[in-house]
């Protein structure tokens, strides 16, 4: 059995107990990015190879400082905005027996994928799963930004991105839709297209696209609605998604689309005013928009998406953002001694983990028993989440002002969906009872 061990300077620390991290598979909703990631065992955790400058930036946008750039340079890039639309980033595994000084959360050895730095060792950050809680995650990766390349990027690689970018729909409108997955309600398989379709349509086919994405499904009457079927929890062991067939229809009912597309630009408008705040140039990152494909869940979510729909607005799609929910501040904060080991098992065992803490709260012990997992299911469904994703080429840029690109990118998703919107509203005015056969 292997240890390790951050050390802490907090003299008070509450009654700590033991976690023990599940095995880990491949993420089978992964429809975007670089294969590799994978998912605990409850799908609550992504464990993600990383490179370290986009290790640096969640330590960046979570700690508000990082080796080699003070705080004040990070307050001046203005990067605190954009925490609710980050993935909640909860430390790293280094892969190599090796500690890797000021991430404290967490640091082991462990069985997993990750790129190989230049001093040698291999990390692996861990974030929370955002389709975490979806029964049916209807999933969409839009690739932002006008230049697809890094700054130190070798002149061949920076050439052939120029060219991507130039023959795809990146230069003109910041945007190149990267991958789906969309549910129907009677059908446990997602419905995908692939990452190719993207890459070949033009600016003008980009409504299609979004149509694809947030298809409707006009129910006939209650005794005719199809059947809600569970999503598959079964993945191949190769992590290959088996699809469902072409014929399926998926697609949400038009009234619960509309009231899911209205939420969606609000949230985008939010999303872009934390950005024209942000110096920041986001190279090859992504927006990941996912929403509830089970229309039982999806109208529960969007009732209570509609009476909340006065109060604070958040990232989720729900009435309480991230660190209202009890995330820490980011001040008055302990550290914590976190011991991590690896079993004869191979799965990961963190003790000493403070009662209570956020490190705590994110993991859940492997012997729940029935009632645990009956609470929940009953948990309040999400109606859905908007994100910004991959940060390996993101740097700051202090004092040169936002991405124009990223900028031009939400623009256009905002214009799209906003399109959507109509013909979705026009829709639910005309006749909100369209029948059709059973």
């Amino acid at each position: 059995m292997t240890t390790a061990s951050v050390s802490t300077t907090s003299p008070h620390l509450p009654p700590s107990r033991s976690h023990t991290l599940p095995p880990t598979a491949p993420l089978s909703s992964q429809v975007g990015g670089h294969a590799g990631v994978q998912t605990t065992e409850d799908g609550s955790l992504l464990l993600k190879p990383a490179l370290p400058r986009e290790l640096e930036f969640y330590q960046l946008i979570r700690d508000g400082v990082s080796p080699g750039i003070d705080a004040a340079t990070v307050t001046a890039s203005g990067l605190k905005p954009l925490l609710p639309w980050i993935p909640k980033f909860l430390g790293v595994l280094s892969v190599g027996n090796h500690l890797v000084e000021n991430l404290p959360e967490m640091t082991a050895v462990h069985d997993l994928p990750a790129f190989i730095q230049a001093n040698g060792t291999t990390t692996t950050i861990v974030l929370e799963n955002l389709t975490h809680g979806f029964r049916k995650p209807c999933i969409l990766d839009v690739k932002l930004g006008t230049v697809l390349y890094d700054e130190d990027a070798s002149p061949e690689k920076k050439e052939r991105m120029i060219r991507t970018a130039a023959s795809t729909t990146s230069l003109s409108t910041g945007v190149r839709l990267t991958g789906f997955q969309v549910y129907a309600n009677d059908h446990s398989l997602p419905k995908l297209t692939p990452k190719k379709y993207g890459k070949t349509i033009t600016p003008e086919q980009l409504p299609d696209g979004i149509a694809r994405f947030f298809p409707f499904r006009i129910p006939v009457s209650p005794s005719c609605m199809p059947p809600s079927i569970p999503a598959a929890s079964n993945v191949p062991p190769s992590g290959d998604v088996v699809a469902a067939p072409d014929d399926i229809q998926p697609g949400l009912p038009p009234p619960i689309l509309l009231i899911l597309l209205t939420r969606l630009l609000e949230a985008l408008e939010r999303l872009r005013t934390a950005l024209v705040g942000a110096e920041v140039r986001i190279v090859g990152g992504s927006i990941l928009i996912i929403y509830e494909g089970d229309w039982e869940s999806a109208e529960k979510a969007a009732r209570a998406s509609e009476d909340v729909s006065t109060g604070k607005a958040t990232a989720e799609g729900e009435g309480l953002g991230r660190n209202e929910r009890g995330a820490p501040d980011d001040e008055g904060e302990d550290e914590e001694t976190i011991t991590v080991e690896v079993d004869e098992h191979g799965h990961l065992i963190l003790d000493d983990v403070v009662a209570g803490s956020p490190i705590a709260e994110s993991f859940e012990e492997n012997e729940a028993d029935d009632a645990d997992e009956e609470s929940e299911d009953e948990d309040e469904p999400r109606l859905f989440r908007l994100s910004l994703i991959d940060f390996a080429h993101t740097r700051l840029v202090p004092g040169q002002g936002p991405d124009t690109g990223v900028l031009l990118g939400i623009d256009t998703l905002t214009r799209l969906i906003r399109e959507r919107r109509g013909v979705v509203r026009a829709l639910t005015d005309e006749d909100a009872g369209v029948k059709n056969a059973c």
